[in-house]
């Protein structure tokens, strides 16, 4: 469980200008929710307040019972999985070392680093005795985002922290790390939180969603929810982007039918 208490950060220090402001939420075990908002809103600061690669400036924020503030940065992220969205492989080490970074830190032994490795590979898809030697160069954009999700899970953690993974990816590899993503949660029964641009990925793959605008949040409502009764104008606006979309493609389908 993942717990926000009046949780907040500001960057200019010489204003009143607050990134977060205020953020109370609370994320149960093996829920997946969804961060959105336009850019600006606070979700990436947010999110990586959790495993302190932003500190709060107030508030708590408590992991499994634990506020983070009494741990070690250090300690605290090799027991939370985090990816970004361009995987941040290092170029210089072979797949089955970047998967073996973080059971390296924490002593393994050799013996179930590999085994850890392809039993990650195998869960996203990439056989290891085909790609457990290769190079980041040598991967395609979706494979290498594969390879960021194995090595974020590598140290088997409960909390699954995602920062746009998908948002550099093309559609139809887009659609599919999503379904992956989705089973990987389900199975190892992760918390998972998720940042992104895209309303229609929060609303397919969240329990529930987190609208944030200006550093606040707007409404935090399970996806069916949010379509049926936003909380405010903004959230109203931002779900409409959705049924437009959707309006769109229907008249369009209808042109060519008729046509």
């Amino acid at each position: 469980m993942i717990e926000l208490v009046d949780v907040s950060k500001r960057y200019d220090r010489a204003g009143a200008a607050w990134a977060v402001q205020h953020v109370d939420a609370t994320i149960g075990d093996g829920e997946l929710v969804a961060l959105v908002g336009e850019s600006g809103s606070g979700k990436t600061t947010l999110l990586k307040m959790v495993n302190r690669l932003i500190d709060a400036d107030r508030g708590e924020i408590r992991v499994a019972g634990r506020n983070v503030r009494d741990q070690d940065p250090v300690a605290l992220r090799r027991t939370i999985g985090y990816v970004i969205q361009q995987a941040g492989l290092l170029p210089h080490l072979s797949v089955a070392d970047n998967v073996a970074m973080v059971p390296k830190l924490l002593g393994w032994s050799g013996r179930d680093i590999a085994a850890r490795v392809d039993e990650l590979l195998a869960m996203v898809g990439l056989p290891a005795e085909t790609f457990r030697a290769r190079f980041p160069d040598q991967l395609s954009g979706g494979q290498r985002q594969r390879i960021g999700v194995a090595r974020a899970l590598a140290a088997r953690p409960r909390v699954l922290l995602l920062d746009e993974p998908f948002g550099a990816l093309d559609p139809i590899t887009r659609m599919a790390l999503q379904a992956e993503l989705a089973r990987i949660h389900r199975e190892l029964g992760l918390t998972t939180v998720l940042v992104t641009h895209d309303m229609v990925e929060a609303l397919t793959l969240a329990d529930r969603v987190v609208v944030m605008s200006g550093g606040c949040v707007r409404q935090i409502a399970a996806p069916r929810e949010l379509l049926a009764a936003p909380a405010d104008d903004y959230v109203a606006r931002l779900v409409d982007v959705v049924r437009q979309q959707h309006r769109q493609l229907r008249a369009l389908a209808e042109g060519v039918r008729d046509g």
